[in-house]
């Protein structure tokens, strides 16, 4: 790794928690801005993680917390190895192992809510992957090469070439990071029948992992949006500042104004999205590169 990848890994893994809770803290307060309120304290997501993990180490058996540790682990790895500059399909495949690890923890303790919740983060599953591997697979015919360090080194940012992955990419966040209208396995807010589902058995640092891990994956996901943005130019990280100040803001906007759907809806929303945004500009690239 060059000096400077080896500075954006020791960022990430040290500063990520932090900005993905002022992050949280910024959607909070416009959230209540929206909803004529007057909102939480900015810092608050941090302040609660923080209260988890001082809190008695409980979970419901061991497999659990070996579970949830692991998928932690593998939310923090994925992240390491994007901001190492190196490549985004093994960013992806260690992301989704993740998922599986929270997934199985879930099934782990024989838990009503939690197995329900556990279906349908399958099912969301099933909904996201497909862009996710649509836009890295973007990624190398516009570059011709998946390695991160590549990507951002084009002379013109790639939403030129990739607009429609783009579009795609932006809509799978919405699912991936459990937003309204599509917060169907598990709710950041206490509008839906489930409420936790997923998460709903953990609690104390077991439940702070899986925040911590959920932190850590939201910075990565605005990272990987960033590469529609950032080229060989400096002054390109800022545009990807500002993108990512507005890819937040719609996310929360929808996220105000959209009731939750049913998982049907979910999954032909999200593969008519594919088909039509990620597809159309799949088929464009390929014709470019003959």
């Amino acid at each position: 790794m060059t000096v400077f990848s080896t500075a954006a890994v020791i960022i990430y893994l040290v500063f990520s928690p932090l900005i993905a809770c002022l992050f949280s803290g910024v959607d909070r307060v416009v959230t209540a801005r929206m909803q004529g309120r007057r909102g939480p304290k900015l810092m608050q997501p941090w302040y609660d993680l923080v209260k988890l993990f001082s809190k008695e180490s409980t979970s419901v058996n061991d497999i659990q917390k070996i579970l949830v540790m692991a998928h932690c682990f593998f939310a923090i790895f994925s992240g390491a190895i994007f901001f190492s500059g190196e490549d985004v399909l093994l960013v992806l495949f260690a992301l989704t192992m993740a998922e599986v690890f929270l997934i199985l923890a879930a099934y782990s303790v024989n838990a009503a809510y939690s197995e329900l919740g556990a279906q349908r983060e399958l099912l969301q599953m099933m909904a996201y992957e497909p862009m996710t591997l649509l836009t890295a697979v973007g990624f190398y015919l516009s570059t011709g090469s998946f390695k991160v360090e590549d990507i951002i080194g084009t002379d013109l940012p790639l939403i030129i070439k990739m607009p429609g992955f783009f579009i795609g990419f932006f809509f799978i966040m919405i699912v991936k990071l459990r937003k309204s209208p599509f917060d169907l396995s598990t709710s950041h807010h206490a509008h839906q029948e489930l409420i936790k589902g997923l998460t709903g058995d953990l609690s104390g640092p077991v439940y702070g992992f899986s925040e911590l891990a959920e932190l850590y994956e939201e910075v990565l996901m605005l990272g990987i949006a960033a590469l529609f943005f950032i080229t060989s130019d400096p002054i390109s990280y800022l545009w990807a500042l500002i993108a990512i100040a507005v890819i937040m803001f719609c996310m929360s906007l929808i996220d105000n104004i959209f009731p939750r759907v049913k998982w049907e809806v979910l999954l032909k929303t999200a593969w008519l999205v594919t088909i039509f945004a990620g597809g159309a500009n799949l088929v464009i690239l390929s014709l470019l590169r003959k």
